[in-house]
């Protein structure tokens, strides 16, 4: 089982808040505010979970996961998108599809989201 989550968010409360949540869960945890810091993180070797917010400024979610697989980054590591947007570019989602491992919609239950991390192997 994974243990360890990058959390990639712009916004610092859904940071903090998923952080501390996600520690007292027993995951090692990171948090990145770009969808640039968390393709340096993966440079820098990052193995595990990214839970990755679909809307930010500059590079979304899933721009920066066409980054990443374009790099050769995406392998070891396992993708969910995080959104508030009910529908997501759909082209986009069905050519990244095979490297997404759950959408997650905003505002997610907590339980739910423990109970799918705990079952990704």
């Amino acid at each position: 089982m994974h243990k360890r989550i990058m959390v990639v968010d712009d916004d610092p409360d859904i940071l903090i808040s998923l952080r501390v949540f996600l520690e007292r869960q027993g995951f090692e945890v990171l948090t990145v505010d770009s969808g640039e810091d968390c393709i340096e993180e993966l440079k820098r070797g990052f193995k595990g979970i990214v839970l990755m917010d679909l809307v930010m400024p500059f590079m979304d979610g899933l721009d920066t996961l066409n980054e990443i697989v374009k790099k050769g980054l995406n392998k070891d590591n396992i993708f969910s998108i995080i959104t508030a947007n009910g529908d997501p570019d759909t082209d986009k989602i069905r050519e990244l599809g095979p490297y997404i491992h759950t959408l997650i919609t905003k505002p997610f239950n907590l339980e739910q989201l423990i109970l799918d991390l705990n079952g990704i192997n």
